[in-house]
């Protein structure tokens, strides 16, 4: 029997775990993708570790019923609500997180999209293809450029602080408005903290990044997308929801803002949506995450936590069941 077992899609742990990510964790078994089958069975009542990835079922009593070794689930990915049920918690059993290693090329798309939005890139290409010849950029687009412009970072998060570190390099006024972030947070992040209608008030550029959860519903509203500044952009990676999508598409429809969104609601934009036309708004399909090469960043994070597991080490990104409620 081995100590850790895969439970996640198929595909995913060729992606995760190259070679030398896969050595560290040793001899691992056949991937789980159910646990209601003997084979599954047998393979969870020796696991002191559950490695988990996307497409993991539930874990619920039953299956902590058959996994009466199992010390610790480390999820190489983000966030662990869709697997993880509250009897993990509840009977004792360490949970963990890649979510820290999944924020990094989130915050890089982010700072790729703030930085050529206020150059106004998406627009100049457009203007550029259809003119086909030159543009005057003094007369024409006078304000463009990144030297003293305004973002505001909507949430604190994990993703949120990343991308403040990144955006320290450059000439930008950072804001931030998060309800759990207090004065003296936010001057250790070197960023002002602000409220939400400051935020929208002041950004030339707007970035969500909160947590999808009861509270956040709808919490970008059509009267914070009025008071944005003429010209500004609003990003989002985060999730959908938490923009009303018909007040973003008629604002957008003024021709006032403009949007990058890398989420929708519903996930994947319905195909007479509006925003597939309008060209002050560029979509991308859930793109910012994890992708590619970058997954074995979360493999390479979800293999050293399991390490720590196995060698009785405290664990670098355990998840906190008391923030649940707050965090994605």
């Amino acid at each position: 029997m081995n100590a850790v077992v895969l439970a996640m899609a198929p595909d995913l742990p060729s992606k995760l775990f190259p070679p030398p990510i896969a050595a560290r964790l040793g001899e691992t078994g056949p991937v789980l993708t159910e646990f209601t089958s003997d084979a599954a069975r047998a393979q969870l009542a020796g696991a002191r570790v559950l490695l988990t990835g996307w497409g993991c079922p539930m874990i619920g009593d039953d299956v902590l019923a058959a996994a009466p070794r199992l010390e610790a689930v480390v999820h190489a990915a983000g966030t662990v609500k869709a697997h993880v049920g509250p009897a993990v918690f509840a009977r004792g059993i360490t949970v963990s997180s890649a979510a820290a290693a999944n924020a990094v090329p989130v915050a890089e798309y982010t700072l790729a999209m703030i930085l050529l939005a206020n150059k106004a890139v998406p627009m100049l290409a457009a203007a550029y293809r259809a003119r086909r010849g030159a543009l005057d950029l003094r007369a024409g687009f006078p304000d463009i450029g990144n030297f003293g412009k305004t973002v505001g970072v909507l949430g604190a998060s994990k993703i949120g602080r990343r991308l403040i570190e990144l955006l320290k390099p450059f000439d930008l006024d950072v804001l931030v408005a998060d309800p759990y972030v207090d004065k003296s947070t936010a001057d250790e992040l070197g960023v002002r903290l602000v409220g939400i209608d400051e935020l929208f008030a002041a950004g030339d550029v707007v970035s969500i990044h909160a947590p999808a959860v009861p509270a956040t519903d709808g919490l970008v509203t059509a009267r914070l997308l009025a008071s944005m500044r003429t010209g500004a952009t609003l990003i989002n990676t985060a999730r959908g929801s938490l923009v009303d999508t018909g007040a973003l598409i008629a604002e957008l429809r003024r021709g006032r803002i403009s949007a990058v969104l890398d989420v929708t609601e519903p996930e994947v934009t319905e195909p007479h949506s509006p925003l597939w036309e309008l060209p002050n708004v560029q979509l991308t399909p859930h793109v910012a995450g994890a992708m590619g090469n970058e997954l074995a960043r979360l493999g390479a994070a979800a293999a050293d936590e399991v390490r720590r597991v196995l060698t009785g080490a405290p664990l670098r990104h355990a998840v906190d069941p008391a923030t649940l409620s707050v965090t994605a």
